[in-house]
């Protein structure tokens, strides 16, 4: 979601390398109504890769996104943007808010040894830069190569912020998501990461039926402990939402708040 949507294409597609996908749609009265919005709202959709990214415009805007925010807020949510060349991928981020204290960072070995950098866009939506180690990377992305002028391979995943990630596993299982592996991640490098201090978050991976990219990943933050979330409306900036295929249209709501929505 954004209050202004050519700004926000502009950044996507000069700056990371989106390609765009037709030009702006309006959004059907069926799924305004879904959303549970009046008036009406615009999209223009997005790609890198093979995964699609939709961004929404209403003609009666939501609230902008919080000011003061964190990557333990519980109305966070980022997508994680898989890249071959960290350093070059780092070169060509302008306009944007760090989340990082610094450069990106490598992870210990318990977490994946991977790279990673976190960053906010024009609207405050959050961001990762993420390289995973030589030999490490999934099976998905080994066969995957950057086209020229994008600034990586795709998205890898969307983590949300969850104050408990067990409570949140058992709901998004009966949504037919199966939990990964489940990592600690701690220490220096995630708290410069993060942008954060004493950070201790368990990180669960929920991937849907037969595939494990793109998939959800829980943010179960223990150090500083995520709160209660404000109730978030469709059309508010900080609304990003999982569009799953299903059998029934709806918009569902997690134990935290975060949107997810099921197109039939």
């Amino acid at each position: 979601m954004t209050a202004d949507l050519p700004r926000l294409v502009r950044f996507y597609r000069a700056v990371l390398g989106f390609e765009a996908r037709g030009d702006d749609t309006p959004i059907d009265a069926a799924e305004m109504s879904l959303l549970g919005l009046s008036g009406r709202g615009r999209r223009r959709v997005l790609s890198l890769g093979a995964q699609v990214l939709s961004i929404d415009v209403f003609d009666e805007p939501g609230r902008p996104y919080p000011e003061h925010s964190d990557a333990a807020s519980p109305w966070f949510q980022h997508l994680a943007l898989v890249v071959p060349d960290m350093q070059d991928a780092y070169a060509r981020l302008r306009d944007i808010t760090p989340i990082t204290r610094g450069e990106p960072q490598r992870l210990p070995r318990s977490n994946g040894s991977v790279i990673a950098f976190k960053f906010r866009d024009p609207d405050r939506h959050p961001l990762e830069l993420l390289q995973f180690p030589k030999g490490g990377a999934p099976e998905f992305w080994r066969s995957r190569a950057k086209r020229d002028g994008q600034i990586g391979l795709g998205i890898g995943h969307s983590a949300i912020s969850v104050a408990d990630a067990d409570a949140s596993a058992g709901f998004y299982r009966n949504l037919g998501l199966g939990a990964g592996d489940a990592t600690l991640n701690r220490g220096p490098a995630q708290e410069r990461l993060d942008g954060l201090s004493d950070v201790e978050v368990r990180v669960v991976p929920m991937n849907p039926p037969e595939q494990t990219t793109p998939h959800l990943e829980l943010l179960g933050y223990g150090i500083p402990k995520v709160e209660a979330q404000r109730g978030l409306e469709a059309n508010d900036v900080a609304a990003t939402r999982i569009v799953w295929d299903g059998q029934t249209a709806a918009v569902i709501v997690d134990p935290d708040g975060h949107l997810q929505q099921v197109r039939a």
